[in-house]
This record gives structure tokens, C-alpha cells and sequence, in this order.
């Protein structure tokens, strides 16, 4: 009998070849093969590549792209990204290190964070990079280091607005928060700002990440358009660049339906060009990283055993919660919804049966997929987690349980 629960949205971005899933143009099991091992992840240059030009038909052609590493900050990756977008967003001095490796010029390229130490202010300063101010505190070590170095600063303001992303899965404005600074509070910031002299850049207003809803992603862009006029008159110089965040989602979890990006370029569009006459100097620039890197992955791993216990079948494979937590439910979600997940090997295979795919951990948390419908599978065959692009592998705790690593590769 066919499960009549809510479905995940339809998976499309890998091409089924001959039965079996492909990435690059390569089948899976010649993949595994090329690499040597499992469990890895895949990521698809093409498919990358194909987001950032769909996402540019869809936003106003005068729109920056910023690509934020935390989501996936593999070199390969980052390589490939530097000559898709814009800009760059960095949350460390290890991710400032890749950045710095790509093309990307560094005064397209912004770090932000709550807890800089000095040491990474230190490396921002010297390379040129702008630094999301978040606190009174951090910027007066900025003031010190610029004294200290003789370099000036090029510096942004971090907002934490008193407005926050609707429906967002992870808020970040709004209320009090250890992002940014209070919005009530910049203007005395700005002022100090100025009287040190610092390379003054803009504003950062990032309220929330994971929003599948265009109205509350359309309404949280016109306050932070609004707020950034606002403050415009407090400003030590003209904006340059007015980073408003992202917050763009992609469907993860059955009845989980697309992002509207049209309708959320559109509406972009004209409020863009109501706040042009207060923001007349100003880049405006989103930053994402689910939405441009978390299609495009895949995380497989090898069937090495198949068990019943009490009439359930479960699958158990060379990998688990220690490289991909998000899929095992466990890295923010309140309740545990299954990632679609396939037979990567048997993508056109009829016989289905409801299987639990877990991992090799002494721990029950150790579940990839729970009571899904799934073509039937045997020893040797490979389980793809998708969506699998964004804050898996390095979100996910690798040396749990002391466990062999996973790969990554850019196909």
C-alpha cells in the first residue's frame, strides 16, 4: 500500500540515467567508485551554476549576490561560487582564508559574527575586508587596532531590527538578540563612528534564514529598505552598500512547496526604487547560502546490513548523524521530519516498501530516514539524502563516536 501522507516536493535537480541518479553527468555508482569510498557528498557545478542564473532572471538586474561560506564553505565550492556572484559573506578568519584564496575582490566581501576575536578583526582590517560591527564593545577594538596597525577599517553596521523575518525557521532580529546592534542604538554608534575616522560602508539587516513564505521574505525586505532611509540622516557618509539579508528557503520536508522567487524579485523591484531617492549611492545586496548551494548536494551512503526487528525493516549504513546531523533531525528541528531520500542506484525500481534508514552509531538519534516509502533495497545498494548542499558536512559532528570521515566532492 502507498503511503497517502503529505509528500516531498518533487527532487529534479539530478537526472536519472539508466536507473540510476547522476551527478555531473556521471551514474552514482561509477561516482563511488571514482572517489574510492563512502560516504561522501556530492555537489553539482552545473546545478550551482544554474541556481545563481535563475535567481538573477528573477531579482532586479541592479541587485547584488552575495554568497554567505557558513553554508558550504569547501574550497571547490567556494572556487566555483566566486565566479557566479558578487560578493562574499563570512562568519571566521578560516572562511576569510578561502575567500581570500577565490578571485573575488576583498572589498566585495563582508564578516560578520558576535564574537570576532581580535585576532580576526586583526586579519579583516589588513585584507580590506568590511566588518559587520555587532557591538559598542567590538568596535572600539577596531578603533584600537586601526591606532595600533595604521590601516582604517572598512566598517558596516550590523542592525538587529525591531521588526523579524515571519514564518522564518531560524530568527535572527527581533526582540533582543546576540546579533547586531539594537536598531534604537546605531544612530549613537554611527556618531562614533565618525569621530574615529572609520571607512564607513553600510548597513547589514539580516532578520532570519529558512522562509519558504514570499509575502513574509517581501515584507521583512521593505522594512529593512525603510529602516536603512531611516537612518540614512545619521550616516558619517552616504551608504555604499545596504546588505538586507536573505532568508530564502528550499523544501526540505513533505508538504514543503518551493520559494515564489518571481514574485519576490518583483516586489523587490519596486521597493528598491521607492527607497532610491533616500539610499541614492547605495549597493543593495542579498546574501544567501541555503537557497544557492543546498539543491545542488547530495549526501550517499552504502547499505551494510538490512535487519527486521518486530515486522520493521531497517536499512543500516556506513554513514549517520556524524556527517549529516540536519537529516537526522537533530540541528534545530523541534519535531523529526524525514529529508527526501532515495535509491540512488534503483531510481526506476517498482517494488517500494517502508524501511528506517540508521547509521552504524550506538545511539537511537542515529536515524536518517524514519518509516519511508522507499524502493526495495538490498546490501550494496547506495542511500541519497538530498538537499544535502547546505550545513551538512560541517555542521554535522565528525569525530563522534570516532567514526571514518566523509568526502566532499564538486562533480
Amino acid at each position: 500500500m502507498t503511503p497517502t501522507s503529505p509528500k516531498h516536493a518533487a527532487m529534479t535537480t539530478f537526472p536519472v540515467i539508466n536507473g540510476e541518479l547522476t551527478v555531473g553527468n556521471l551514474p552514482l555508482s561509477r561516482l563511488s567508485q571514482r572517489i574510492g569510498q563512502t560516504p561522501f557528498y556530492a555537489y553539482d557545478r552545473g546545478a550551482l551554476s544554474n541556481r545563481v542564473a535563475q535567481l538573477r532572471q528573477a531579482m532586479p538586474a541592479d541587485l547584488k549576490i552575495h554568497y554567505a561560506l557558513k553554508a558550504n564553505p569547501m574550497p571547490a565550492v567556494v572556487q566555483h561560487m566566486a565566479g557566479l556572484v558578487d560578493g562574499f559573506d563570512l562568519a571566521s578568519a578560516l572562511e576569510m582564508k578561502v575567500a581570500l584564496d577565490t578571485c573575488m575582490p576583498a572589498e566585495q566581501i563582508s564578516f560578520a559574527g558576535p564574537g570576532k576575536r581580535e585576532s580576526e578583526l586583526h586579519q579583516a582590517i589588513a585584507a580590506g575586508v568590511t566588518i559587520n560591527i555587532e557591538s559598542s564593545q567590538e568596535l572600539e577594538r577596531i578603533c584600537g587596532l586601526c591606532r595600533q596597525t595604521g590601516f582604517n577599517a572598512k566598517v558596516a553596521v550590523r542592525i538587529n531590527p525591531a521588526f523579524e523575518l515571519k514564518a522564518s525557521g531560524m530568527k535572527m532580529g527581533g526582540g533582543p538578540k546576540q546579533f547586531g546592534v539594537d536598531e534604537e542604538q546605531v544612530p549613537q554608534m554611527l556618531q562614533r563612528i565618525k569621530e574615529m575616522g572609520l571607512d564607513f560602508q553600510g548597513f547589514h539587516i539580516y532578520s532570519g534564514s529558512q522562509n519558504l513564505k514570499a509575502e513574509a521574505i517581501i515584507e521583512a525586505q521593505q522594512k529593512s529598505l525603510n529602516l536603512a532611509a531611516q537612518l540614512a540622516e545619521h550616516c558619517p557618509s552616504a551608504i555604499k552598500k545596504l546588505n538586507i539579508g536573505g532568508g530564502f528557503g528550499i523544501p526540505y520536508f513533505p508538504g514543503d512547496t518551493p520559494l515564489a522567487i518571481d514574485q519576490v524579485g518583483n516586489a523587490l523591484a519596486e521597493a528598491m526604487q521607492v527607497a532610491k531617492p533616500s539610499l541614492p549611492n547605495a549597493e543593495i545586496i542579498i546574501e544567501l547560502g541555503r537557497y544557492l548551494v543546498g539543491e545542488a548536494g547530495i549526501y550517499v551512503s552504502r547499505i551494510i546490513d538490512k535487519k527486521i526487528s518486530r515486522g520493521q525493516i531497517y536499512l543500516v549504513v556506513d554513514g549517520g548523524l556524524h556527517h549529516h546531523l540536519a537529516a537526522s533531525g537533530n540541528f534545530g528541528q523541534v519535531i523529526r521530519k524525514n529529508y527526501p531520500a532515495a535509491i540512488g542506484n534503483k531510481m526506476t525500481e517498482q517494488d517500494y516498501e517502508t524501511v528506517s534508514v540508521v547509521g552504524p552509531l550506538c545511539t537511537p538519534l542515529d536515524l536518517l530516514a524514519d518509516r519511508m516509502w522507499l524502493p526495495k533495497a538490498e546490501i550494496g545498494d547506495l542511500v541519497v539524502i538530498y538537499q544535502s548542499g547546505a550545513y551538512g558536512y560541517t555542521a554535522s559532528p565528525g569525530k563522534f563516536l570516532s567514526q571514518p570521515d566523509a568526502v566532499e566532492v564538486l562533480v
